[in-house]
């Protein structure tokens, strides 16, 4: 194989999830999402990611700046690179919208990186999941405390066809 011929999956960038608010340097990234169908996947995810943790620092009506100044100091960022750590051409990067974020708030859909993550709803299933199990007691439930409550409803039976 030459070095024009790379196999597609060294060609298709990760998203470094960062602590705005961690003290150094070493503890900033606190986690490295892979698994992206492309690069337009990985930037989808980190733009829906960054506009989300915006909005959590979003607590009312707040200048702009006062949300973005939130954000810096609280909030995660989420930085596109490629396997060898560098930014790739192309990659979205948060310092080209967060002031427009911060001055506009974000519709659900556009914050919903949830739906982007490629880990997705199998979450704990097998590679790349997350373990649903975040209270630690190894039962491998979903912990209800981390569900929105608006989801957690009882629903009436299903009747057979």
């Amino acid at each position: 194989m030459t070095d024009e011929t790379l196999p597609a999956a060294t060609t298709i960038p990760v998203v470094r999830l960062i602590d705005l608010s961690a003290e150094s340097d070493d503890d900033r990234v606190v986690e490295t999402v892979s698994g992206f169908a492309s690069p337009d996947h990985a930037n989808a995810f980190a733009r829906a990611y960054v506009r989300d943790s915006l909005e959590r620092c979003r607590t009312g009506d707040e200048a702009a700046s006062e949300v973005l100044g939130a954000w810096r100091a609280f909030g995660e960022d989420a930085e596109v690179v490629d396997a060898s750590g560098e930014v790739p051409d192309g990659a979205w990067h948060s310092t080209s919208e967060a002031a427009t974020f911060a001055a506009s708030p974000a519709s659900p859909m556009e914050r919903d990186w949830r739906a982007l993550d490629p880990r997705g709803s199998a979450a704990g299933e097998g590679e790349g999941g997350h373990d649903p199990d975040v209270d630690g007691d190894d039962d491998d439930a979903v912990d209800e405390d981390m569900i929105p409550p608006t989801i957690l409803v009882d629903l009436p039976p299903r009747r057979p066809h």
